[in-house]
C-alpha cells in the first residue's frame, strides 16, 4: 500500500500551529480535502481527530470516508475506526480495498510511521508564516539521523501556500 505523509508545515519548517490568532489557510485544508477524496481514507492521531471532529470535520467532506485513529489508549470514537499502531492502520485500510493511505496529522502519528519506514511520499504544504515555538519531524530521537528523498513535485497552491511532494525511500 503507497502511505502518503502529509502535513502544513511553517516557512521555518515546524509544524504549523493553527488556533484563533493563526487559522489553517484555506488552500492547505482544500488540498487535505482533495487528497483524503483521492485516497477515500485517512489515518490521524486522537487529537488531530477530535480537533477536525471539533470543528465539524469528522462530517461533511469527510463522511464518506475510512477515517483511522491511531491511539494506544482511545475507546470507541464515533466517526473512526481506532486502531493501536501504524502497522494495523495499514492493514485496516487494506482490509478495506485502498490502495493509498493519507497520513494526515500530527507529529506523533508521522513520526510512528516515518520511524517503522512506513511512508512512501511526503506532502508538505508550506505556509508563510514563521514559528518560534512548534513541533518537528524527527526520525531519530536517540541519534542524528540522516534521511534522504527525492523532489517529486514542487506547486503553489495560492494564498502563499506551496506545496512539496517528496518520495521517501522505505528501508
Amino acid at each position: 500500500m503507497k502511505t502518503l505523509l502529509w502535513a502544513t508545515l511553517s516557512a521555518n519548517g515546524n509544524y504549523a500551529q493553527s488556533g484563533p490568532g493563526n487559522p489553517p489557510k484555506p488552500e492547505a485544508l482544500a488540498d487535505f480535502a482533495a487528497q483524503a477524496a483521492a485516497a477515500g481514507n485517512f489515518i490521524a492521531g486522537r487529537r488531530t481527530f477530535e480537533a477536525m471532529r471539533g470543528n465539524g470535520g469528522a462530517g461533511g467532506p469527510f463522511a464518506a470516508l475510512d477515517i483511522v485513529v491511531v491511539s494506544r489508549n482511545a475507546g470507541e470514537l464515533p466517526g473512526a475506526t481506532v486502531v493501536r499502531s501504524p502497522e494495523e492502520a495499514l492493514a485496516y485500510l487494506a482490509e478495506r480495498g485502498h490502495e493509498t493511505a493519507l497520513i494526515g496529522g500530527g507529529a506523533e502519528i508521522h513520526n510512528a510511521f516515518l520511524g517503522a519506514g512506513l511512508a512512501d511520499e511526503a506532502v508538505f504544504n508550506v505556509a508563510p508564516v514563521l514559528e518560534g515555538k512548534g513541533l518537528n519531524l524527527l526520525i531519530d530521537t536517540e541519534h542524528y539521523a540522516c534521511k534522504q528523498v527525492r523532489l517529486l513535485d514542487c506547486k503553489p497552491l495560492g494564498g502563499g501556500v506551496v506545496q512539496l511532494r517528496y518520495g521517501i525511500e522505505r528501508e
